[in-house]
């Protein structure tokens, strides 16, 4: 393998890693809910807490990157991940169980908000857009594997034997990214003490194109946690009344992702991001409207065009942050991560409402509102500069 070919795996491998163990019990809250006697917004929590986690960690984890590099940042988390995983597995209350997805959450940005920083510096011009869509497609497959793999696992065995493969599966990832991530040639410390990191977070407050690209962030975590994580209270309940591992198998909608992820940076290079954001917009808002139908085929067609949606936002908003900042790049990908998963916190704790008031047309509805404020954002913030 060329330079270039091992960067873009462990790259890939890298994004899996991290959302592999993010958004597991989304495939089996039906069944930790009854087993640990609790609600379906109680146990909604457990998605909740590792995103809160993760967006209060994820601006000192760009700080201390920016500082003391990428790639050992980057293996080291992936290393320890393997910690609380095994303990989340060996919980045996609800308020045990979070306290340790907390703190899988508060490793996540040191895989997640660094690994983007090193595209940034390590890739330029079409490299850049081709590996920030592949690092998009590893971020997918790891969320489609962790849910696929955690329906047929805690049908088979339990839930707490998920949590046991998922720290198997962490672990060899870091193996392979010791060895085929390159270790950063570009980087640049920053330097000049705290000053110097509030100093350059005022600067990413301040920056239009940034902010822009943070809502957009927000709205994909939103409107994705949101979907998946109340649809399958629909599904799960009469007429369909789906097991945890056909619930799991729902989320073979992700594996669209992983084709519209790399054909959205072509589209961007040939028609420009805008435009690309808003066939995704369209997409995305089309496909949440299906899944109202009571027809569990119309439904699955409807997530997979949501997904395939969202996806497009995800991979044209990381792509971006590198051309939208020019130093930095770490904390800023750290103020993106933390708007991004505040989105995904509030995503799976604000529909919950909706739910008990609305049913599942009224989690619909608020997606449709964040999908619509996301155009606008994109659609204003990604026009190229005049010049």
């Amino acid at each position: 393998m060329t330079v270039e070919q091992r960067r873009a795996a462990g790259v890939f491998v890298a994004g899996y890693c991290t959302f592999v163990n993010l958004y597991t019990p989304q495939a089996f809250l039906p069944t930790l809910a009854a087993d640990l006697h609790t609600s379906a917004t109680s146990v909604g929590l457990s998605i909740t807490v590792t995103l809160l986690a993760v967006a209060l960690m994820a601006p000192i984890a760009g700080a201390i990157s920016d500082r003391l590099g990428r790639k050992r940042l980057i293996v080291g988390a992936c290393l320890l991940l393997v910690i609380p995983t095994l303990l989340v597995a060996n919980s045996a209350t609800l308020q045990t169980l979070l306290v340790w997805r907390f703190a899988q959450g508060l490793l996540l940005p040191f895989i997640f908000t660094v690994t983007v920083a090193y595209v940034a510096d390590e890739c330029t011009g079409p490299e850049a857009i081709r590996v920030s869509g592949l690092y998009a497609s590893g971020t997918i497959f790891g969320g489609f594997s962790g849910r696929f793999i955690g329906g047929f696992v805690a049908d088979a065995a339990g839930w707490q034997a998920v949590f046991m493969v998922l720290a198997s599966l962490t672990a060899i990832g870091a193996g392979f990214v010791i060895w085929a991530m390159p270790t950063e040639k570009r980087f640049k410390p920053m330097s000049g003490g705290l000053g110097a990191t509030l100093r350059a977070y005022s600067e990413h407050l301040h920056n239009n194109r940034l902010l822009a690209t943070c809502v957009v962030g927000f709205g994909v975590l939103f409107a994705t946690v949101a979907c998946f994580t109340f649809v399958n209270f629909k599904l799960a309940a009469p007429p369909f009344n789906l097991s945890p591992s056909l619930l799991g198998s729902v989320f073979v909608v992700y594996l669209l992702g992983m084709v519209t992820a790399p054909l959205s940076t072509r589209a961007a290079v040939r028609i420009g991001r805008v435009r690309a954001l808003m066939v995704a917009m369209v997409s995305a808002a089309v496909g949440v409207v299906l899944t109202m139908s009571g027809t569990l085929t119309l439904i699955i067609g409807g997530l997979a065009l949501f997904v395939s949606g969202v996806f497009v936002a995800q991979a044209l908003s990381l792509g971006f942050i590198g051309a939208a900042v020019p130093r930095a790049r770490s904390s800023a990908v750290g103020l993106y991560v933390t708007i991004y998963y505040i989105g995904g916190a509030l995503g799976g704790v604000l529909p919950g409402g909706l739910w008990h008031t609305f049913g599942w047309p009224g989690v619909v509805g608020l997606i449709l509102i964040v999908i619509a404020v996301m155009a606008v954002a994109g659609g204003r913030g990604w026009r190229p500069l005049a010049t």
